[in-house]
């Protein structure tokens, strides 16, 4: 049998970055609660959580940038919600955003995970914020901690 790596979900010895969205703040803020509900049920220490708002989706990846450079966190989470609208300015939050999100963890060798959700539409955004589909935001906060276990294997 092969050998297998794979990610555990306790957290109590990570420290975690979030960067969320205020723009559709009823959505980000479902995220956020998610997200936050996960690190708790990963045993991570609410103390070893910093949280930054932005003012919208596509300026993320800055931030996401500057806290992966400070090299305090072991794994950065970026919330938020861009839903499509009747110009084409969607596409260009929604690709800029996930680009720039994919850079910062490519470049920095930090696990950055994309908890922006792109949706057609606000009821889209809902049922996945919290409702028919769950929440993905506490997707997220797993999502996190198992790839900072990773990452950290490959520290040692």
């Amino acid at each position: 049998m092969s050998n297998i790596l794979q990610g555990d979900i306790d957290g109590s010895d990570r420290k975690v970055g979030i960067i969320v969205s205020e723009f559709n703040e009823a959505i980000s803020t479902n995220l956020l609660s998610g997200t936050l509900n996960a690190l708790n049920d990963c045993n991570v220490n609410e103390k070893n959580i910093f949280i930054v708002k932005v003012p919208g989706a596509f300026e993320i990846p800055l931030i996401a940038l500057q806290l992966a450079k400070k090299k305090e966190y072991d794994v950065l989470i970026c919330l938020g919600a861009v839903i499509r609208g009747e110009t084409g300015h969607y596409d260009f939050v929604a690709s800029g955003s996930a680009l720039g999100i994919s850079k910062v963890s490519l470049d920095t060798g930090i696990p950055v995970i994309f908890g922006i959700l792109t949706t057609d539409n606000l009821q889209q955004a809902i049922d996945r914020s919290g409702g028919k589909y769950g929440n993905k935001g506490y997707d997220c906060g797993i999502t996190a901690i198992k790839m900072s276990s990773i990452n950290s294997k490959f520290l040692k």
